[in-house]
């Protein structure tokens, strides 16, 4: 074997602090770059590893060579490698992790992802520029369809399949055949991506208005190192602003990342994105198979597509010259990532954008704007700009907030909290034809089962959460850990046969409403009815067809819906999680009851929106029904800001959660971080932490495993990473730390 003189530092997707060293051989030098994919030995496995560096010093143990290097290129550009080290840094999550999330989980298998698709298509791609407008007198002189075809292709960013431009732009063979025979453009095989979106019509995007086009100018027109806030409301049409400023960004040969929540990923918003970009967009979705995944990453790394769109993880897509980034509904707690490496994908976002050859403009949006985002604006960081008024001027719908407390109610109503109001609403919007949502944030068909004579309330063996009844199937489910259990028929406790439903759930609404109103057709959209591919998608095309007259649900149906006959909506119950534990309680029972409300009158008919609250004073109910997220934002700021308990967007916040299936022990482990965590914050930190327990987690227990945690508050950011990083470094797996948490519970 020759003499290996060079070693490269590589990390494998293991939650393991340092990198390990390999050997580089001669023949694989050229190959095994930073961001590069490799084939190491690890015991007696062969697995994939990153390389993150080369011309390492040289191991103090002999080092084992590195088998293969599969790729032509890195799979990992300098500014994707560069992401997952800040990641690691500032999350305190080990490299490897970091590097997981970025790279799709089918890359990291030893065999390579499936090759190219051996069906190919024909790809026209333009083969000589026209600068100038005298150029293309010339050119086009006697061919105007010649010209639109030439202009589609530059707008689309040089190239298309043949099959997009004459099937969805309906563009003449014959227009094609004449640009290639003028030098203007070729044809070229390429092989085919797998696209479970392939098959979809895009409409053609709509014209803008004037507030629409004044805002794409002026975004246009400033700093592209300034990351702006688009922010509208509801109905504004601020997606059609993005699409307008990616066109202009791809059009000039750059590429574009659309994220959206997951739950808004349906085929009409990638209907949407294709009706301008054509099959220049690659989906990237949880939904995809490993095949369709890998596909779409190649193909986006190859720049064969230049636009990405898709959740959280998509903010990792490999664009090549990437110019922009939007975060549609910013606000979303969806961007945060569960598991480690726990990246929030708006921060992510924004250090990609800085990271990026050439920077990329990056776009915030939503008509709910999270504190976080507004704090920055308001303190000039980023640039904010408006949407005053919904598209056509329509009105924002009135609201009416129903006291629950003293408001007349609909006499037999079966324990849901159904208002006079509310009945004769619905009723009136039916009896016209028109459409009704209905949102009430919580599944099931009641919120538990409770025995009236000895109140025992049947609980998970695993969490420390009641059961929540569900009828369709008949059982008491967890809804944490999936535990689930037929409904006793008696109290296990003292054997009553009588067991009381308490509470209200999604189910028992659709039982209700289907008794209340025996010919309205009614769709259920939750988590129950949602779970299999496309059944979101297959709702809402019901919804649209109008085979739908109420549409109830849970926090699904409050986002991106646009459907101009529905004239009413309804919030059964707005209180389900204003009283939560948790700071941001607040602002998410604002940010759901304003989106939800934004569903109303989107067309020639108007609406209404019934608000159903025992809370009616409180500042995130009266924001909601304002429409006002400056008013929510005057209430509640001063709230979380010193004198009194501080938190963000005023600080920074970390959250130490230790686990353990010992009641006792876990408790102790809590104490012992937290005495840990005030030491270092008194020895090495200079006293700028806040240091706030051990106390129990508000759900206690977790499929099996007690919970205490600890926070870490304070206005240095620094203190709070160091303490972060030099925790994680401690390797203690039982103790999850999440920086920037989106949820106490």
């Amino acid at each position: 074997m020759p003499e290996l003189v060079r070693y490269a530092e590589v990390v494998l997707p293991l939650p393991v602090a340092r990198p390990y060293t390999y050997g580089i051989p001669d023949g694989l030098a050229a190959r095994a770059v930073p961001g590069a994919r490799v084939v190491v030995p690890l015991q007696r496995r062969r697995v994939v590893a990153l390389v993150t560096a080369v011309d390492v010093p040289p191991p103090s143990v002999a080092a084992r060579p590195i088998l293969d290097a599969p790729d032509p290129e890195p799979a990992l550009s300098p500014a994707l490698l560069e992401l997952g080290r800040w990641i690691s840094r500032y999350y305190g999550a080990p490299l490897g992790l970091a590097l997981r999330a970025i790279l799709p989980g089918p890359l990291w298998s030893v065999q390579r992802p499936a090759g190219p698709a051996a069906v190919s298509e024909r790809v026209v791609v333009l083969a000589q520029p026209l600068g100038s407008l005298l150029e293309r007198e010339r050119a086009f002189r006697r061919a105007p369809r010649r010209r639109a075809a030439y202009e589609a292709l530059e707008a689309l960013g040089g190239s298309a399949p043949v099959r997009h431009l004459v099937d969805q732009l309906k563009l003449s063979p014959a227009v094609l055949d004449g640009l290639v025979q003028q030098g203007l453009a070729r044809v070229e095989r390429v092989a085919a991506v797998r696209d479970p979106f392939a098959g979809l019509s895009s409409p053609p995007p709509p014209v803008l208005t004037e507030d629409q086009r004044r805002v794409v100018d002026l975004i246009l027109a400033g700093p592209p190192d300034v990351p702006v806030l688009v922010h509208g409301v509801t109905g504004s049409g601020k997606t059609l602003v993005y699409l307008e400023v990616l066109r202009s960004v791809v059009a000039s040969g750059h590429g574009a990342i659309l994220l959206v929540p997951e739950i808004a990923l349906t085929p009409q918003t990638v209907a949407r994105v294709r009706g301008v970009f054509g099959d220049q967009v690659a989906v990237l979705h949880s939904g995809l198979s490993d095949g369709e995944r890998a596909d779409a990453w190649r193909a986006l790394r190859r720049g064969e597509r230049r636009v990405a769109v898709g959740p959280r993880s998509a903010v990792f897509a490999p664009v090549q010259r990437l110019g922009a980034i939007v975060v549609d509904e910013e606000h979303e707690p969806s961007y945060k990532q569960g598991m480690a490496p726990r990246y929030h994908a708006r921060d992510a976002a924004l250090v990609r954008a800085r990271l990026e050859k050439g920077g990329a403009r990056l776009l915030f949006g939503s008509a709910t704007p999270s504190l976080e985002t507004l704090h920055l604006a308001r303190t000039g960081r980023i640039h904010t700009f408006e949407l005053p008024q919904r598209i056509g001027a329509r009105p924002l719908p009135p609201v009416d907030v129903i006291d629950l407390r003293t408001a007349p109610r609909v006499a037999d109503a079966r324990g849901v909290p159904w208002s006079e109001a509310l009945d004769a609403a619905v009723a009136g919007a039916l009896g016209r034809g028109e459409q009704v949502i209905l949102l009430l944030n919580r599944r099931g068909f009641a919120t538990f089962l409770q025995c009236p004579h000895c109140g025992d309330v049947p609980a998970c063996p695993h969490c420390a959460i009641a059961l929540t009844v569900h009828q369709a199937p008949p059982a008491l489910r967890c809804h944490y850990c999936g535990h689930e259990e037929p409904i006793p028929s008696s109290c296990r406790q003292c054997g009553h046969e009588t067991q009381r439903m308490r509470g209200l759930g999604t189910q028992q609404l659709e039982h209700f409403v289907g008794l209340r109103f025996p010919a309205a057709r009614v769709a259920r959209m939750d988590l129950d009815t949602t779970s299999t591919k496309w059944a979101h998608h297959r709702i809402l095309e019901r919804v649209g067809r109008g085979d739908v007259d109420i549409l109830l649900g849970t926090q699904m149906i409050a986002k991106g819906l646009d459907f101009p006959n529905v004239t009413v909506v309804g919030v059964v119950d707005a209180d389900t999680g204003l009283h939560l534990p948790d700071f941001r309680a607040a602002e998410r029972t604002f940010q759901l009851v304003a989106q939800v409300a934004g569903r109303a009158g989107r067309g020639p008919k108007g609406g209404r929106v019934f608000v159903q609250t025992r809370a009616p004073e409180h500042h995130a109910i009266r924001a909601a029904a304002a429409h006002s997220v400056v008013a929510f934002a005057a209430a509640e700021l001063p709230l979380r800001a010193p004198p009194g308990p501080a938190y963000p967007p005023h600080l920074g916040l970390a959250r130490f959660v230790a686990s353990g299936t010992d009641a006792g022990g876990t408790q102790q482990a809590a104490e012992r971080l937290a005495a840990w965590l005030r030491r270092a914050n008194s020895e090495r930190l200079g006293d700028v932490l806040t240091v706030l327990g051990p106390a129990p987690c508000p759900i206690e227990r977790l499929k099996g495993r007690w919970r205490w945690h600890v926070l870490v508050k304070s206005t240095e950011a620094r203190a709070i990473g160091r303490v972060v990083r030099a925790w994680s470094a401690r390797a203690r797996r039982a103790v999850v730390v999440d920086r920037d948490p989106v949820s106490l519970l």
